[in-house]
């Protein structure tokens, strides 16, 4: 190694592709080389320790790195460029590694500016690398993350795609609508877990408690799975309130429909989505063996009770009505309009 200590800063918010060509470059001449990550509460855009995760996935591969958090109370990057905390920082940095650094690594946008050279030097080598290589910074990221998606590295990802959720009463597109918008953003899709629960039972009316706790289970645990594999969106047929709402007149055993309703709501609580999708009934009802012929006679009001759910939840959603087309052209503009993303990149 051509080095024995080296050291890389930066608040890293967020993560991405540049960084982490710096960091493989540093780890490879050093023997060993820490990566400190500099925060404060309330200047950060992205939570330190999540900021931690990211890079501890990215370089955990490489045995001679360590990561160090060091907190200042700087509350802007302006505030921060200043003598004192620079010098303070650096002060941190020496005392946290406990050792003489033998060098500092740094972007070329420092070249010339005699930042580091002062705090440093002459006991530290400063090291610049060209940021011209990867042509990003973590501000353009902060300012439009879809737009930058190329230089997210995948195990940030998860962190900014958004979900969006399809809901509806039986028959009513969910299926079809979620697995064109899939194929439509490039991306993943969740189908829903029920279909193959309800199948395996032999119909709806044969369901019983164990099928509607897996039901909400299993949808949760897909898409935490599919999240993170996921190209900006991930659309998500059904959610646990659903599965409340049918469990409801499903199952005959209060206290199981109580314990059922328990599930959904905990499970309400701790999800996330970023736009809900209502589809009204307005397309033909498919009876594939599986569906209720109660809920085909009174679509309508089928459909409004499972909205009062979501309503009862402050679960804000948009209707989409019409055709198969209508709906999918509405939900690309609503996509657009709330999300900012778009087919073209």
């Amino acid at each position: 190694m051509k080095y024995n200590t080296g050291m890389f800063g930066g608040s890293f918010d967020p993560l991405h592709v540049g960084h982490i060509h710096d960091m493989i470059r540093a780890a490879s001449i050093c023997k060993q080389l820490f990566i400190i990550i500099s925060w404060c509460s309330g200047r950060e855009s992205v939570p330190p320790n999540q900021i931690y995760r990211w890079i501890h996935n990215c370089t955990r591969h490489l045995k001679n790195v360590t990561i160090i958090q060091i907190e200042d109370k700087a509350v802007s990057k302006n505030d921060y460029n200043t003598d004192f905390y620079w010098e303070k920082g650096a002060q941190d940095i020496k005392r946290a590694i406990g050792e003489k650094i033998d060098v500092v690594f740094c972007g070329d946008d420092y070249l010339g500016t005699n930042r580091f050279e002062p705090l440093y030097c002459p006991e530290s080598e400063i090291v610049y690398f060209k940021r011209s290589e990867v042509p990003i910074c973590s501000t353009d990221i902060r300012f439009d993350p879809m737009k930058q998606w190329q230089y997210i590295p995948p195990i940030c990802r998860e962190y900014y795609a958004k979900r969006v959720l399809i809901i509806g009463s039986e028959s009513t597109g969910k299926s079809t609508l979620v697995e064109n918008l899939a194929l439509a953003y490039n991306t993943n899709f969740i189908s829903e877990v029920g279909r193959d629960t309800c199948d395996r039972a032999g119909g709806e009316a044969y369901m019983n408690f164990d099928d509607m706790v897996e039901n909400m289970i299993k949808q949760k645990a897909n898409e935490l799975c599919a999240i993170a594999q996921s190209n900006r969106l991930l659309f998500i047929d059904t959610d646990a309130l659903t599965t409340k709402f049918y469990s409801e007149f499903l199952l005959v055993d209060n206290e199981e429909s109580e314990d059922c309703k328990s599930l959904a709501n905990a499970l309400c609580k701790i999800s996330r989505f970023d736009l809900v999708l209502f589809l009204e009934p307005t397309v033909e009802f498919i009876q594939d063996g599986t569906r209720s012929e109660i809920i085909k006679e009174n679509r309508q009001l089928f459909s409004q009770q499972l909205k009062e759910v979501f309503t009862k939840e402050g679960v804000t959603f948009i209707c989409l009505d019409g055709n198969y087309l209508d709906r999918f052209d509405h939900a690309k503009l609503e996509i657009e309009r709330k999300l900012g993303i778009k087919t073209i990149w």
